[in-house]
């Protein structure tokens, strides 16, 4: 089987999850979208005060080995158990997902095109580049309503460490696509990276 790796980067709330669900929807519906996200390091043995103050935005907060790891078993053929992280405690969940090799397989996340392993796995390399005010508002928006955030702990968060880590860690690893849409996703910009997809999975 010939496994289709397509990276979705870009700044947190820029239009990522937008553009795997329409990649997706293209294909069919049933291929994965393996998020970056998943692979927050556990946190277990810090107090929850100490959770909130660890700075997610930095490389370091991602345990990027085990995503790579997992990437080059599912291009082999091998079924993989993704952790799940839980954004209300801070931690990873118990709970891990399946997830089987197929012929297109997404992965999206704001650091994903920042370690040299990671990037030579991945297939088809595509930033989204959204605004500042665009990204914060709709981050607001998702941390309010599905990770049970306050405004106040978002804008903080942002003010502190977001801004600056996506300026120092985000925003130069757009160099290293091969596609950068701005604002989300376009109808002939979604066409092309559906063909180019499309004759990667032909010349299996």
């Amino acid at each position: 089987m010939n496994t289709v790796i397509i990276g979705i980067a870009g700044g947190t709330g820029s239009g990522k999850t937008t553009l795997a669900n329409e990649i997706r929807t293209h294909f069919g519906g049933n291929i994965p979208v393996i998020s970056h996200d998943s692979y927050y390091r556990a946190q277990d043995e810090l107090s929850a005060e100490e959770r909130v103050k660890i700075n997610y935005d930095e490389p370091a907060a991602f345990e990027t080995e085990l995503l790579t790891e997992h990437l080059r078993r599912l291009k082999s053929g091998e079924t993989v158990q993704i952790p799940q992280y839980d954004y209300t405690r801070h931690t990873r969940a118990p709970e891990t997902e399946e997830i089987r090799p197929g012929s297109v397989i997404i992965l999206e996340g704001i650091l994903i095109f920042s370690d040299p392993d990671l990037l030579d796995l991945i297939d088809i390399k595509i930033y989204v580049d959204t605004e500042a005010d665009i990204r914060i508002l709709r981050r607001a928006k998702r941390d309010m309503a599905e990770r049970g955030r306050s405004f106040d702990s978002i804008t903080n968060q942002y003010l502190a460490t977001v801004r600056k880590m996506h300026e120092r860690y985000v925003e130069p690893t757009k160099w290293n696509a091969d596609i950068i849409i701005p604002n989300g996703t376009n109808p002939v910009a979604l066409d092309m990276i559906c063909e180019k997809i499309e004759k990667l999975l032909a010349q299996e």
